[in-house]
Parts: structure tokens; C-alpha cells; sequence
């Protein structure tokens, strides 16, 4: 009899194709209906049941095993990034200015194939299977209006028990997992700061007032507060990516925009660093005799794995694939996932799951969100098997 590894290895040119049909044609946000269609197309002959989304294009695939028991749920994202494809591959985006930068296209062919290998062992399964094929991760917060639509809710009242899910990474060697318990992803809150002058001529900045300057002093003392306001142990990132004011050279504009991204790992933190936001931006603008305005922040919250759970993640890979491609997470990563709304409400986890081409040296691989990020396809047999192993483990416990 084949092993979970060589089945997930028989399915995988299938699964490849169902990938590529998904990156050619990369949709963003809530509505993605040619992906939705390619799901259930693909999901169609198989003994589930199927509902699609009411607000938006998400999937929710349920099976139900032989015997009662627990519910696990396994979540797959499905939208892709706005900026355009550059990896000249045969099979790239055929979407001006949409592509899948950051793998939700692998993430949802494995997680097609993880159903195919849980639906021929239906007959040992004790408990039920979810399905959650999500949109708008990236943006728009696709888990909250499915978890609204019923997402963790079962026909018998019980719930969803647990939750998994998967995050592919070029940072890492192809097939090997990567995770750890307790903080795994970043909350992610926006920044958005209005500082407010007085227009006027370029050539008289003395009867005006300049809100540039005064919007680059903000960007400089937001670098430092960081570093004197943090505990190194319960970090903050805060990047500021956008800078906006004006619109030719010589006038001075009455307003300047500033927009960023604050990462960090509690909601506590978070709370603190909003503080130091809004006083640092407001008390430098008004030493120049300026204003400043901060806009809604809150985002994404952070990403936090069950330390039971990620244990029987963890020997659920080890099973699978043996002690050395299993790997400890020593940091989280400060990027941020809205994974972490399912996971407010049930306990699980997600693991990182390696797929660098291994003709890409580590240090010269484009990561996730670059237009020339490049997966190694052969990582989706270690993710659909990892899917189904984790799924058999926990329901049979």
C-alpha cells in the first residue's frame, strides 16, 4: 500500500494543473468567480457537501466521516495580489496588474488535493471534515464575512474543534514544515496621518506652512520611538510605505498624507504602539505650528497557535515525514494573516510549509509579494499530505 506522501505524489500533476489554471487567471478581493468555479469543478465529484458564499466567492466544503466524532476545519485563501507578473513563466498571469505573489493559488490546489486523499479514506475517518476555500486575505478580510456566513457552525450545533492551515514559503527548502506555538504571524494595523499646513509659493515658505518637512520629521520620530518605547522581547514593526503631498513644484500643498503599517505580535502592544503613534505624530506636528490627523488602525490581529494543537501538527509531520524536514520556528514572522480570526474562536495553528525552486539559493529568492516570486510546485504533495495527516491524527485522538 502507498504511503500518504506517495499518494499526494500520484495526485500531484493533477493538482499542479488545477494551480496553474488558478495562476493564469488571479482575482483579488471578495468576488472571485472564476476561481470559486475552478474549485468547484474540482471538487464536484467527491462525497461533500458543497455551499458557496452569499457575500462573497468562498467555498465550504464539509465531509462527513463514517463514524461521528470531532470537527476539523482546513483553510485555504484564495485571492491574489494588485501588481503585475513578472517571472516570465509559460503559465504566468494573463491578468494585467494581478498575480498570485503570494501563493494562495498552491494553497488552494493543495488543499483540493487534501480533500481528494481525505474522501478515499472516508470509511476510518471518526468526526467531519471543513473545507474553507477563503477569499480576500490579502485585503478586505475574507475570514469575518465567512465566519458571519457560518463557517464554524455544523448541522448538529457542535462547531468547528479545531482549525489548520498552511502558508507556503520561499524562504525556505522545498517539503520541509516550519512552526511553533503560541505568536506565529503579526496583528497588522494601518497607519494613516494627515498632517495639515498651509498652502502657498514654493519661493516664500515663510508665509506658508510647509506640511513636507514636517510629515519627513514624523517619519524619522516614529523610527526612534520605536527604539526607545519597545520591549525587544514583545517587538513592533512600524514601517511607513507611502508618502503623499503636492502636486507640482512650485506650490506649497496644505496637506501632507502619510501611510504605513504597524506589526506586532499582542493585542497589548498594539494598544501601545497606537499611543505612541498618535502622540508622536501630533505632538511633532504642532511644535511646527501644524496638525495631524490619524485615521482608523485596526487590522488583522495576530496569529496565535494552540500549543496542543501545533504538538499534534508537529507529530503529524514527524509521522509523515520523519524528525528532519520538521523544523522549529525560533521567531515569528511579522507579516500578518486573517487566519487569525479563526483561530480568536477555535483552537489550531498554521505552519509554513517550504517551496523554494531548488535552483534559487536561499539568499537569492524573491519572497512573497514580489512581482518575481517563483514556487516550487513539488511542495503541494507535502502540503495536501500534511492537510490530510494533520486531519486523521486529530480526529482519531
Amino acid at each position: 500500500m502507498d504511503t500518504l506522501l506517495e499518494e499526494a505524489h500520484r495526485l500531484l500533476p493533477g493538482i499542479i494543473d488545477v494551480r496553474r489554471t488558478l495562476h493564469r487567471e488571479p482575482e483579488l478581493g471578495l468576488h472571485l468567480p472564476l476561481t470559486q468555479q475552478t474549485v468547484l469543478e474540482a471538487l464536484t465529484s467527491l462525497p461533500l457537501r458543497i455551499t458557496a458564499g452569499e457575500r462573497l466567492s468562498s467555498v465550504v466544503a464539509t465531509l462527513d466521516g463514517a463514524q461521528p466524532g470531532r470537527t476539523i476545519l482546513l483553510r485555504a485563501d484564495m485571492d491574489a495580489l494588485p501588481q503585475q507578473e513578472s517571472t516570465g513563466l509559460d503559465y504566468a498571469s494573463r491578468i494585467p496588474s494581478a498575480m498570485h505573489a503570494c501563493g494562495h493559488d498552491l494553497h488552494t490546489a493543495m488543499l483540493i488535493g487534501a480533500a481528494r486523499l481525505l474522501c478515499a479514506r472516508r470509511g476510518q475517518i471518526r468526526g467531519r471534515v471543513v473545507f474553507m476555500f477563503q477569499p480576500a486575505e490579502e485585503r478586505g478580510g475574507g475570514a469575518p464575512y465567512m465566519i458571519e456566513e457560518g463557517v464554524l457552525d455544523t448541522q448538529d450545533g457542535r462547531g468547528v474543534d479545531a482549525a489548520f492551515a498552511l502558508h507556503v514559503m520561499t524562504r525556505f527548502e522545498t517539503g520541509t514544515v516550519h512552526l511553533r506555538p503560541g505568536p506565529m504571524f503579526a496583528a497588522s494595523d494601518l497607519i494613516q496621518i494627515t498632517v495639515r499646513g498651509r498652502g502657498g509659493h514654493a519661493s516664500a515658505p515663510h508665509l506658508a506652512l510647509d506640511p513636507v518637512p514636517v510629515a519627513c520629521e514624523i517619519v524619522q520620530a516614529l523610527q526612534t520611538a520605536v527604539t526607545r518605547t519597545v520591549n525587544v522581547f514583545d517587538p513592533a514593526v512600524v514601517t511607513i510605505t507611502r508618502i503623499q503631498a503636492g502636486t507640482t513644484t512650485n506650490i506649497i500643498p496644505e496637506t501632507a498624507e502619510l501611510y504605513g503599517t504597524c506589526r506586532t505580535l499582542t493585542s497589548g502592544s498594539g494598544l501601545r504602539m497606537r499611543a505612541v503613534i498618535e502622540r508622536v505624530a501630533r505632538h511633532v506636528a504642532a511644535a511646527h505650528g501644524a496638525t495631524a490627523d490619524i485615521g482608523p488602525a485596526r487590522g488583522y490581529p495576530p496569529v496565535h497557535n494552540d500549543p496542543a494543537f501545533t504538538s499534534t501538527v508537529r507529530e503529524a509531520a514527524t509521522d509523515l515525514m520523519g524528525t528532519g524536514p520538521v523544523r522549529h520556528l525560533t521567531n515569528p514572522v511579522m507579516a500578518s494573516e486573517d487566519f487569525s480570526y479563526v483561530l480568536e474562536r477555535v483552537p489550531g495553528a498554521m505552519a509554513l510549509l517550504g517551496a523554494r525552486p531548488p535552483a534559487i539559493p536561499a539568499d537569492g529568492a524573491p519572497d512573497c509579494h514580489s512581482n518575481r516570486v517563483v514556487f516550487d510546485e513539488n511542495a503541494m504533495a507535502t502540503g495536501m499530505a500534511l492537510h490530510t495527516a494533520v486531519a486523521l491524527r486529530y480526529l482519531a485522538g
